[in-house]
C-alpha cells in the first residue's frame, strides 16, 4: 500500500518510470487486501492513456469476471470512464461496454447505459454488428438488468436488422434469427421475475415497434400485450390499453408513429452529462432543490434553446416524426386532440429508467386519449374547472355523458368528479406507484379559488414482513411544474402495513388546462442495514388536476 501511494506521487515526476511497472500495479488489482486493490486501480487509471488503454481495459475486463462483488462496483465504473473517455472508435467503444454489461450489468450506472444508447443511434454503420452482438449477449447472460434494456431498446429500433444479417461485418459470422425468435427474446425479458418496471415499459415499447417490424406477428404481440391489460402496476397496464389501440384500430399512423428514433444528438448529450447545459426538471428532498436531467434532455426534446411546441399534440407528431395526424382524423370523423399533448413521442420512445438523472420513463396526457379514442364524443365539451366548485346534479349528467366514448375505448377508465369538504376540492384518490414490497397512494386537494395548485397527501405502506429504516422520498418534476415538499410524518415504516409513512406536498401547474401533471419518483430506504431504492413514472393524476 505504502509503495503504491509512492508511485501515485512519483507519476507527476516520471510518468515514464511509473509505467515500468505497470505489470506489478496490475497484480496488486487482484490482492485481497481491499485498500490495495482501490489504491491499485486509481493508479491504473492515472496510468491510461491513448497508446495503452486497450491493453489496460482488457486487463481489467478480464479481471471483472472473477472480482469479488464488492471490488466489482468501482471497478466497473473506472472501466466504464476509461472507455468513454479514450474510446477512439465506435466499434471498440461498443465491444468493451457490451462485455462490461454482460459480466457485471447489474453494477453499471445508469448514465453509462444511457451513453451507450447515444453512441449505437449515431452509428449508422454498426446498427446491424450491434442488435446481433446484444441479441446473443442476452442470450447468456439474461440476468443482467442493463444488458436487458439496451436489449430491448435495440431489438425493438432494429429489429429487422436480426432477421436479415443487414450490416455484416467481417468479423462476424452469420447467424439465423427468425421474427419469432425476436419477438420471444422480447416476450422473456418482459416476463423476468427480476425485470423491473423499466426494463417491462422498454419491453412493451419494444413489441409495439416490432409490431410494425414484423407484420405476420402482429396478433401474437398483440397477445402478449395485451396480457397487461389488468396488470397492478398502473404504468403496465396503462401502456397495455394504448398499446393495444395502436396495434388494432391505427395502423394507418403505427408505422410512421413507431418508425425508428431520429439520431441522438451526442454532442448535447456529453455537455448535459459534463453539466454544461441546463437541467430541464428540479428535484426536492424534504423540501430541498436538486438538479436532475431525465430523459427528454436525453432525447433534446426539451431543451431551452429548442423552439415551444405547438399546443396540439397532432402538430408535435408532425413535427418529430412527419406524420400529419389531421388527415386520418378527418377521414375518420374524429375529434381534434386536445391542446395538452407535448409528450406522446416520449410515451412511445421510453429508453430508460427511472433511476437516472438523465432518464424519465415515458410521460402520458389527455391527447394521447384523443389520438388513440376510436368514437370520440360530440357532447358538449365539459364545465371549465373554475365552476366545478357549483356543478349541478344536470351538469355533472353532462359531464359523464361526454366522457362515455372515452370510458369505451378505454374499457371504463375515465375521471370522476371533484367533491367538496371543508371548503376544498377533494379529487378521487389513486394508487400512484406499487411494486411487491410498497404502496404509494395519492390523494388530492385544491382551494376553489386555487386550481392551478394542488395539494397532495402522499401515504407510503410497506407490503413485506421487514421494516424500512432510513426511509427517504424524493420526487422530480418538469419545468412547467413547481413542487414543494414538506418533511415526512417519520422515516421508518413499520413491516406489513401496520403504520404508515404520510407526506404533504404542494404540486403548482403553471400551464394548467394545457399540461397534464406528471412526476418521478425516487424511495430510498434499508433493510437490515441494505440500502433499497425504488422508482418510477407517475402519470394518472386525474385528468382534471
Amino acid at each position: 500500500y505504502v509503495g503504491l501511494n509512492m508511485l501515485i506521487k512519483a507519476i507527476t515526476v516520471d510518468a515514464q518510470a511509473v509505467q515500468r511497472h505497470r505489470a506489478t500495479i496490475l497484480e496488486c488489482i487482484k490482492d485481497s487486501d481491499a485498500s490495495i486493490r482501490k489504491r491499485a486501480l486509481e493508479l491504473v487509471c492515472i496510468l491510461v492513456n491513448e497508446t495503452n488503454v486497450k491493453a489496460l481495459t482488457m486487463v481489467l475486463v478480464d479481471y471483472l469476471e472473477v472480482s469479488d462483488p464488492d471490488f466489482r462496483v468501482d471497478l466497473t465504473e473506472k472501466i466504464c470512464s476509461i472507455v468513454s473517455k479514450y474510446s477512439s472508435e465506435k466499434i471498440w467503444y461498443i465491444d468493451q461496454m457490451l462485455k462490461v454489461l454482460s459480466e457485471a450489468g447489474n453494477f453499471v450506472k445508469d448514465e453509462v447505459w444511457h451513453a451507450l444508447i447515444v453512441v449505437i443511434s449515431n452509428a449508422s454503420e454498426l446498427h446491424g454488428y450491434t442488435v446481433r452482438a446484444l441479441y446473443q449477449a442476452f442470450q447468456r447472460s439474461a440476468e443482467q438488468e442493463t444488458l436487458v434494456r439496451v436489449a430491448v431498446w435495440c431489438i425493438g429500433e432494429y429489429g429487422d436488422f436480426l432477421i436479415n444479417n443487414v450490416g455484416m461485418l467481417d468479423v462476424e459470422d452469420p447467424i439465423t434469427v427468425t421474427e419469432s425468435d425476436v419477438v420471444r427474446v422480447v416476450e422473456i425479458a418482459l416476463k423476468r421475475h427480476s425485470s423491473d418496471l423499466t426494463t417491462k415499459a422498454m419491453a412493451l415499447v419494444s413489441l409495439l415497434k416490432l409490431s410494425s417490424r414484423f407484420p405476420s406477428r402482429s396478433e401474437r404481440i398483440r397477445e402478449i400485450v395485451v396480457q397487461y391489460k389488468g396488470n397492478f402496476v398502473l404504468e403496465l397496464q396503462q401502456r397495455s390499453i394504448e398499446f393495444n389501440l395502436i396495434i388494432t384500430k391505427h395502423q394507418n399512423i403505427r408505422p410512421t408513429l413507431v418508425d425508428r428514433i431520429p439520431v441522438l444528438d451526442e454532442a448535447t448529450f456529453i455537455a448535459r452529462r459534463a453539466g454544461s447545459l441546463p437541467d430541464a426538471a428540479s428535484t426536492r428532498t424534504n423540501g430541498v432543490a436538486k438538479a436532475v436531467s431525465p430523459i427528454v434532455d436525453l432525447l433534446d426534446i426539451n431543451s431551452d434553446d429548442a423552439p415551444v411546441p405547438s399546443s396540439s399534440g397532432g402538430d408535435l407528431l408532425h413535427d418529430l416524426l412527419g406524420v400529419d395526424l389531421s388527415l386520418p382524423s378527418q377521414q375518420s370523423d374524429a375529434s381534434q386532440a386536445s391542446k395538452n399533448g407535448p409528450d406522446v413521442l416520449l410515451d412511445l420512445l421510453c429508453i430508460g429508467s427511472p433511476s437516472a438523472p438523465t432518464e424519465l420513463p415515458a410521460q402520458r396526457n389527455s391527447s394521447e386519449m384523443d389520438i388513440l379514442s376510436p368514437k370520440p364524443s360530440k357532447k358538449a365539451p365539459v364545465s371549465p374547472l373554475d365552476d366545478l366548485a357549483s356543478l349541478s346534479l344536470s351538469s355533472r349528467a353532462t359531464l359523464n355523458a361526454g366522457a362515455a366514448p372515452l370510458m369505451d375505448s378505454l374499457d371504463g377508465f375515465a375521471p370522476s368528479p371533484p367533491t367538496e369538504e371543508n371548503n376544498e376540492l377533494v379529487y378521487p384518490s389513486i394508487t400512484a406507484f406499487e411494486s411487491g414490497s410498497l404502496r404509494l397512494v395519492f390523494n388530492f386537494s385544491k382551494q376553489p379559488g386555487n386550481l392551478q395548485t394542488t395539494n397532495i397527501q402522499a401515504t407510503f405502506t410497506n407490503l413485506t414482513s421487514n421494516v424500512y429504516t432510513d426511509f427517504v422520498f424524493q420526487a422530480a418534476v418538469p419545468k412547467f411544474l413547481q413542487l414543494h415538499l414538506d418533511p415526512a410524518s417519520g422515516n421508518i415504516l413499520t413491516a406489513s402495513g401496520k403504520e404508515s409513512i404520510k407526506q404533504n406536498m404542494r404540486l403548482t401547474n403553471c400551464q394548467h388546462g394545457k399540461k397534464p401533471l406528471v412526476m418521478r419518483i425516487k424511495v430510498a430506504y434499508k433493510i437490515n442495514g441494505k440500502e433499497t431504492l425504488e422508482e418510477g413514472q407517475i402519470s394518472n393524476f386525474p385528468r382534471e388536476l
